[in-house]
């Protein structure tokens, strides 16, 4: 995944949020030495089955890099409006590019379309926005990352249960230290599998008998497209489209039978049908100034992957380009998003007023805007579901 730097030296009162942000959410609760966490990390790793021969490789050297800390919080998909995070994702390069890879590997696309179900055009535009079609895989020591982030009490245990799997991964699947390399939190492979997906989700695909997301592109294939099934994906459903709204339709409105937004005037972009069956929410990814969608469970399942809406529409406009169906040209409005601490706050907010808010970690699912929006009736300001600084001001944030 490319970590972008931030905005130039007038983002300076950007900068001093993040950073207060950064010295809270990552600090240590003690004063444990590195070698300190990493006596109690072998002790884990014996604990949970892992041999003194993996142990000692995956140890051996181990220093932190406290390069990775600022990176926590520099993520574009969190930081630019959607408009310009699509269009520096999804270019006619990696367009070109991902045509040619997909008839390179049309047969393994395939075969993993037939066996779980999932387009084939998804699953392209995934390993090509996580590592431009395996061509960047990453060059970080997994071990020295996930050992950093969890010794800095990054997302609390998470990183440390990450480097557990990675031992666990190393030794089942008999891969060389010197292989065990990604991105700086952890992801791996051509499709770039954090730890614990690569043990619950990664296939043999290939038949070789070894789960290989490096080397082998049908296992990265056909993984990703296990996960996404996993995670909810509906064999035959699309994950959504860009719609066009009559100017009477209450933008309250949320999940209906596909039927019933047609019945209300609703129409898809390009001018096709809404499918017979099942229902689809209403998403207004940058609130109601900005593009409308209606989406499925199945965009629900893309963003599994990755839990931001800037990068799930950027997987569904590379996979319509991959596919020879390029997706309509939408207009963005040029407001940066909220931070994770000022999403964070709304959701405190919210939850103070008795709103059953579905985490506090600043994720903005799908039942997230849903709560959001039952505030905004409740308050008669536009009822969008979208978190923004009007939302933050309105809770008293």
């Amino acid at each position: 995944m490319r970590i972008d730097a931030l905005p130039g030296p007038r983002c300076w009162t950007l900068r001093l949020v993040i950073a207060v942000f950064v010295c809270v959410s990552v600090t240590p609760a003690s004063a444990e030495t590195f070698s300190q966490y990493l006596s109690k990390l072998r002790g884990d790793a014996r604990a949970s089955g892992i041999s003194d021969k993996v142990i000692s490789a995956a140890f051996k050297g181990l220093k932190p890099n406290m390069k990775l800390i600022p990176l926590t919080t520099r993520q574009p998909e969190f930081l630019q409006p959607v408009g310009r995070y699509l269009s520096k994702r999804v270019t006619s390069s990696q367009i070109r590019n991902g045509r040619k890879r997909v008839r390179k590997h049309a047969k393994d696309l395939a075969a993993a379309e037939r066996r779980f179900g999932v387009n084939r055009y998804i699953v392209a535009a995934i390993w090509g926005l996580e590592t431009n079609y395996g061509g960047y895989v990453g060059k970080s020591d997994i071990f020295r990352s996930l050992a950093t982030l969890g010794w800095k009490r990054y997302r609390g245990e998470f990183f440390r249960k990450q480097f557990i799997d990675a031992l666990h991964i190393m030794q089942t699947e008999k891969i060389g230290r010197r292989r065990m390399i990604g991105s700086w939190a952890g992801g791996m492979g051509q499709t770039q599998f954090i730890p614990s997906s690569y043990r619950e989700h990664a296939v043999d695909f290939d038949g070789d008998g070894r789960r290989d997301l490096w080397r082998s592109t049908a296992d990265a294939l056909g993984s990703t497209a296990n996960y996404l099934v996993k995670y909810g994906w509906v064999p035959g459903e699309p994950w959504g489209y860009p719609v066009i709204l009559p100017k009477d339709l209450p933008r309250t409105a949320w999940t209906r039978p596909w039927k019933d937004w047609a019945t209300a005037g609703v129409r898809r972009k390009d001018g096709g049908k809404f499918p017979a069956k099942s229902q689809a929410t209403l998403l207004f990814p940058a609130g109601s100034e900005g593009p409308a969608y209606l989406v499925t469970q199945n965009y629900t399942a893309i963003r599994n992957y990755n839990w931001s809406d800037s990068y799930v529409l950027s997987v569904t406009r590379l996979a319509a380009h991959l596919s020879g169906r390029p997706p309509p040209t939408q207009k963005w409005p040029t407001r940066s998003p909220l931070l994770k601490p000022q999403r964070q706050k709304i959701q405190s907010l919210l939850a103070q007023k008795g709103y059953p808010v579905p985490n506090r970690i600043g994720r903005i699912t799908l039942e997230m805007r849903k709560v959001i929006r039952d505030y905004q009736l409740s308050r008669g300001l536009v009822a969008d579901g979208h978190p923004d600084l009007e939302l933050l001001k309105a809770l008293g944030g």
